[in-house]
């Protein structure tokens, strides 16, 4: 009852269409009770001899029999349509709103989760929710009010009649062939429009972390959303028209059924058959045993609704860990200081990352991470732009603590290029102005100079409109960097953090690269993470990490001169580089 009252509150948007399903459900319901009482009230007047007067009163039910059937496509129509309308636009809401909710996530949340796993819980697990509003729920209703209403009756009542018809199996045959030609393209279109919405949920959920650097949270919610309701809509085509055709087929039996019955009533004449009280109870009889047979259909179907809906709302119950302060304002004409007093940090208790970690880095100045791998270099860029809390100390840009600032103002003012850089499928031009979405073809052209990939862009055939395929694909290693690198300096953004920009090129690419970096140096407050020495080799500051600490700190040559980690680092890369 507790997950049914949880779920009630995503529904209750659309209780206008539950509504009137609602009572369309009862008003089929006594429609169909009163369908077998003029079944059998024409029998009765067959059975007491027929004449002109019985045959007019015979003609007058036949009409009320005929409004009765066209009575039961109307609500069953209404009942079926209009569930399945309100459960599918509840779905697509969800849908929205499970990828918001996910995009929206600490980085941590991923951490031990599968992209295919969420994937199926916005799609496949959200549409549970429509076998449980569109079936289950008006099934479960129907079926209660029509066992208690056919129960009262029977009990009336004391006859049989086995009655069969065939007459409209050709129509019904023609009809399905009908419905098939009709419903399967809307039924393909939906497949198509499910089969983009997960490309880009798989696209998007891959991103989130450029989405969440440059802010984009809104844009690509807006975009899902788009693609969500595209297949919502043509879902709906198809329920439309399955919509029409299930009580068009009852109603095409039911014609059967009246013309076996008048001339079953004539034979009654003839034949001076007591028919009335046996044709009553056994149409009855077959509408008590549908609810009992349909419901361990009901309860299996609940149990597989009921565990798909626990998983999405697992997703939007979930605690929002990293969120703005009450009282947070935008950080405002920031210039790029960076402070770590003290800082520390670890995933859980038993395993700290980062230990006491002080440091001061003044505007546009460049600050180099070096140490081995899995010491808490990149653990300590993502605490600048908030991915993670630091669980000890704190954090300022220009002196203004972090946590008095609002994560969307301070990660506009942050530009990332990751090791794993990451291009959405799209053009180069898109890749690049995707931080700035004002930017005109001019400026990104400019960044893309800046960053040193004009060049290798316009040797494409087809230029800045050439795509790049998932993940960038089609692009070298260097060349995706370089482009992220324009994507960063296309935002001017005042903080840049390189993580391992060089790590996975070649020498050649690797100076284009530098070039490109050199380009910025001094404009902005660089943040580089490398393992080439060579890349921060200029560094202002270069901070070696061991164990989660600051082990030296200074310039290049200042730890060359020291004689410690760093200098052994650089005789190992030297010498490596003299034997090549």
């Amino acid at each position: 009852m507790k997950m049914l009252l949880r779920l009630s509150r995503e529904a209750v948007r659309y209780k206008y269409l539950y509504v009137i399903a609602i009572l369309s459900t009862f008003c089929l319901t006594l429609v169909n009770l009163a369908a077998p009482k003029a079944l059998s009230a024409m029998t009765g007047i067959v059975e007491r001899g027929m004449n002109e007067e019985s045959l007019d009163a015979i003609g007058l039910l036949t009409l009320a029999l005929v409004l009765l059937y066209l009575l039961r496509i109307l609500f069953r129509f209404l009942s079926n349509y209009l569930a399945h309308k309100a459960a599918w636009f509840l779905v697509g809401d969800l849908r929205t709103k499970t990828y918001d909710k996910l995009e929206r996530m600490h980085l941590g949340y991923f951490h031990d989760k599968q992209t295919g796993d969420l994937m199926s819980r916005v799609i496949n697990d959200t549409r549970d929710f429509e076998l449980l509003y569109a079936h289950i729920l008006p099934d479960m209703i129907t079926n209660f009010v029509t066992f208690a209403g056919v129960l009262i009756v029977l009990l009336t009542i004391n006859w049989k009649l086995a009655l069969i018809t065939c007459a409209p199996i050709p129509l019904i045959m023609a009809s399905g062939v009908i419905f098939a030609k009709k419903v399967r393209p809307f039924f393909q279109a939906s497949q198509k429009k499910m089969g983009e919405l997960n490309g880009k949920l798989q696209d998007n959920l891959s991103g989130v972390h450029e989405i969440q650097s440059f802010g984009r949270e809104g844009y690509e919610t807006d975009r899902v959303n788009e693609k969500n309701f595209d297949h919502v809509h043509a879902m709906l085509h198809a329920l439309k028209i399955s919509a029409v055709f299930h009580p068009s087929v009852e109603f095409i039996s039911s014609l059967g059924t009246i013309l076996v019955v008048g001339f079953g009533g004539y034979l009654a004449y003839v034949e001076s058959l007591s028919v009335e009280d046996i044709v009553a109870f056994m149409l009855y009889l077959s509408l008590f045993y549908a609810p009992i047979a349909g419901l361990a259909n009901l309860l299996e179907s609940m149990q597989q609704s009921m565990a798909g809906a626990e998983r999405v709302l697992v997703i939007l119950d979930a605690p929002a860990e990293i969120k703005n302060a009450p009282g947070a304002h935008d950080l405002q004409n920031a210039q790029g200081a960076l402070t770590f007093d003290h800082v520390s940090f670890a995933y859980d208790k038993a395993t700290p990352v980062l230990t006491d970690i002080s440091f001061h880095c003044e505007p546009g100045k460049m600050l180099a991470l070096v140490g081995p791998t899995g010491v808490g270099k990149t653990t300590l860029t993502q605490l600048i732009s908030r991915f993670y809390e630091p669980t000890g100390g704190k954090i300022l840009v220009d002196g203004q603590d972090l946590n008095e600032l609002t994560i969307e103002s301070l990660r506009k003012n942050i530009s990332p290029v990751l090791q794993d850089t990451f291009l959405f499928n799209g053009t180069i031009a898109e890749n690049i102005g995707y931080a700035h979405p004002e930017a005109t073809m001019a400026d990104i052209t400019e960044a893309a100079k800046a960053a040193n990939i004009h060049d290798d862009i316009m040797a494409m055939p087809d230029g800045y409109e050439t795509r790049v395929g998932e993940r960038g694909l089609r692009l070298s290693g260097g060349q995706k960097q370089r482009v992220a690198i324009a994507r960063a300096i296309l935002r001017k953004s005042p903080i840049i953090i390189l993580d391992e920009a060089t790590a996975s090129v070649d020498v050649e690419t690797e100076q284009q690269i530098q070039k490109a970096i050199s380009g910025i140096a001094g404009k902005r407050t660089i943040v580089a993470i490398a393992h080439r020495l060579s890349t921060i080799r200029h560094a202002d500051t270069i901070l070696v990490i061991e164990d989660g600490k600051i082990a030296e700190s200074g310039t290049h040559d200042e730890l060359v001169a020291l004689g410690g980690s760093y200098a052994r680092m650089h005789a190992i890369q030297s010498a490596a580089a003299t034997a090549e």
